[in-house]
């Protein structure tokens, strides 16, 4: 949809400006307290094109690049914890959603990795559409860990996709819906 590109690139521009000087707050405690406040990682895009996705950092930079709800708790620092909490993680996303690389509403995207939730999604072809930083699956906590649940939650969630919903969804998301991906606890 046009018009979801236009509120995708009108909304994250507005983000950006408003909201810059808090990123650059979060970006100088995320120096200080991991010494690298960005994390960039590759992940797949609309048909499964790679882009790199920008987040704010929130776990060790010596941890192992995997899927979230792959990760254990200690792997997170303090901060980390708060920025995950508040979903200001996500924050720097706004530049991928105003580059084209994202939506503000889709499927969140993967690792290149995940095998089985790729095979999922390209069954019920997830990647025709951007990838997003929230949607359907986001504000039900469906994550990655459940590769077939997630992949029927975000072909619905396509084939429903409106601009009602769309704005359903960010809305969900700013009032605090959703938890997003979980970390497992450490045994």
């Amino acid at each position: 949809m046009k018009m979801i590109r236009l509120f995708d690139f009108f909304f994250s521009l507005l983000g950006l400006i408003v909201l810059l000087p808090l990123l650059l707050i979060l970006i100088v405690f995320g120096f200080l307290d991991t010494g690298k406040p960005l994390f960039v990682q590759n992940r797949l895009g609309k048909n499964r094109k790679l882009f790199k996705l920008i987040k704010l950092r929130t776990m060790h930079p010596s941890t192992k690049s995997v899927a979230t709800h792959l990760a254990t708790k200690n792997s997170v620092t303090k901060f980390g914890s708060f920025l995950r909490s508040s979903k200001l993680d996500e924050l720097p996303q706004l530049i991928n959603v105003l580059k084209g690389e994202m939506s503000l509403v889709g499927p969140r995207p993967n690792l290149e990795n995940q095998t089985e939730l790729i095979n999922q999604r390209k069954q019920r072809k997830v990647y025709s559409v951007l990838p997003g930083i929230t949607g359907l699956s986001q504000i039900n906590e469906i994550d990655m860990s459940t590769p077939k649940k997630l992949s029927i939650s975000d072909a619905n969630m396509i084939q429903g996709l409106n601009l009602k919903n769309y704005f359903y969804y960010i809305f969900a998301t700013i009032s605090g819906k959703g938890k997003g991906d979980r970390i497992k606890e450490k045994k």
